[in-house]
């Protein structure tokens, strides 16, 4: 089984972010020659907003960033986890209103594992 990064997606508007991150995740695989590279969650509603988790194979991370060479490096972020965030940020054409994060993270905190 391909190891996945996970990442928590919090979006107002859960049909158009969701559309808007399949749509790059789906262009990403075109790229890079790879089909069947992620998967996504539904969403649950909470606090007027949507939560839903976007599992992406780590390979296809590491197809982009062999694609993007040293412009990869230069992205915001430390570790290769980060570097996508970066990317995926500053590539889906979504409602200003989401957020992206690393689902690890989100789950261990200085509050301890939940």
């Amino acid at each position: 089984m391909e190891e996945r990064i996970y990442i928590n997606v919090s979006a107002v508007d859960y049909d158009k972010t969701s559309k808007a991150i399949s749509r790059q995740l789906s262009l990403l695989e075109e790229m890079v020659h790879s089909q069947e590279e992620f998967v996504m969650t539904d969403s649950e509603f909470a606090f007027g907003w949507h939560f839903f988790v976007v599992g992406v194979n780590r390979t296809l991370v590491e197809k982009l960033m062999d694609q993007m060479g040293s412009d990869f490096d230069k992205l915001k972020g430390k570790g290769i986890e980060k570097k996508f965030i970066t990317w995926m940020t500053n590539n889906i054409q979504a409602p200003p209103r989401f957020k992206l994060a690393i689902k690890e993270e989100m789950e261990s905190s200085k509050y301890g594992i939940f």
